[in-house]
């Protein structure tokens, strides 16, 4: 995968962007536990918590997320990311969920505090290939640990669990990099899909998860985190678009955001682009309060952040590389710069 390494480029880095973190409180749901209660009308529901923590309830199953409810997303409570508003509900209420997946074990998905919460429960917990270590060092029993590898599945109840590829790396405080695998989940119920790409930079392995497995009623992309200097390991807004289109999402959600300053861009960059890519690329975008739930059958999802400043694409082009190489760059099927709506 492609970064540039230079020196200007790494000290460029430490420069300041225009509104990176909120400077008054981020609204978020806050009678999230009371909705929850009530089980979904259409069979479909989907409830993000903020960056890529989100719960699915497809067909009858309850599929956690990447759940991260520590304050921080570091190996250190006392430095690191701080979250930027409390979780809109208590891991605690949600010991009943039928199964828990992690897409790679990076802070910010695998949090430690987090599955010692959800291990006091009876959940599964679905993996990609490596990281039930992690987990069975945290207490977690083996029995209640399944590792994948990329397009192996389990089942749950009535739904599939497919490790879908993604473009990405693993690794935690330690010398060993990329020693525990990384990917996506292909959700698929009797009657309902969902795709949750995991973090990822663009690669043509989503048009194959569209084709085993869409169309999806619903797509849950990586859209945040990135910059121009890294545009392999974080996808962008355009090609977070670029990816749903590929994978046959009929509605996307834009995730990865909102909730943890870990690149330089401004805070409410991610949605504004993406629905901006998504009125060129003819794309149905969702972007659901922080705890809300949300049923795509019956609900809409009014912008709920404030206006603010932010880049486009003009500015800050994110433009993965088909093979590492700088020369060879994907293309996108839609002109991002075209009348793009205001808000």
């Amino acid at each position: 995968m492609w970064s540039d390494t230079s020196a200007l480029t790494i000290l460029g880095m430490l420069k300041a962007v225009p509104a990176s973190a909120p400077v008054a409180p981020v609204p978020y749901a806050h009678d999230t536990a009371r909705r929850l209660a009530i089980a979904p009308r259409s069979g479909l529901r989907i409830t993000w918590f903020g960056h890529s923590w989100t719960l699915v309830e497809i067909d009858g199953i309850r599929v956690l997320i990447d759940p991260i409810e520590s304050l921080r997303a570091s190996p250190f409570q006392f430095v690191g990311p701080e979250r930027w508003f409390p979780p809109p509900i208590p891991l605690s209420a949600l010991l009943d969920v039928d199964v828990v997946v992690i897409s790679h074990d990076h802070y910010d998905h695998l949090d430690m505090g987090s599955i010692k919460t959800l291990a006091a429960g009876k959940t599964r917990f679905v993996l990609p290939l490596g990281v039930g270590a992690h987990l069975a060092r945290w207490g977690v029993a083996p029995d209640r640990i399944t590792e994948l590898d990329w397009w192996e599945t389990a089942k749950v109840g009535d739904v599939a669990l497919t490790l879908t590829p993604a473009r990405h790396a693993s690794g935690r405080v330690n010398p060993q990099r990329n020693r525990t695998l990384w990917g996506g989940y292909a959700m698929v119920g009797p009657q309902h899909r969902v795709w949750y790409s995991g973090d990822t930079g663009l690669t043509a392995q989503f048009e194959a998860v569209g084709e085993r497995f869409g169309p999806f009623d619903v797509t849950l992309i990586e859209s945040g985190q990135y910059d121009a200097r890294w545009p392999d390991w974080h996808i962008g807004p355009e090609q977070a678009v670029q990816a749903n289109l590929w994978a046959r999402g009929k509605l996307m959600i834009p995730v990865h955001w909102g909730l943890f300053k870990l690149a330089r861009h401004g805070w409410t960059e991610p949605a504004e682009r993406v629905l901006a890519a998504a009125h060129c690329a003819n794309v149905a975008v969702a972007t659901p309060k922080p705890g809300l739930p949300f049923e795509p059958a019956f609900d809409s999802s009014p912008r709920w952040w404030p206006e603010s400043v932010w880049s486009g694409p003009e500015q800050t082009p994110i433009v993965a590389t088909r093979n590492g190489q700088k020369s060879a760059v994907y293309s996108l099927q839609f002109k991002p710069d075209c009348n793009r709506p205001h808000h």
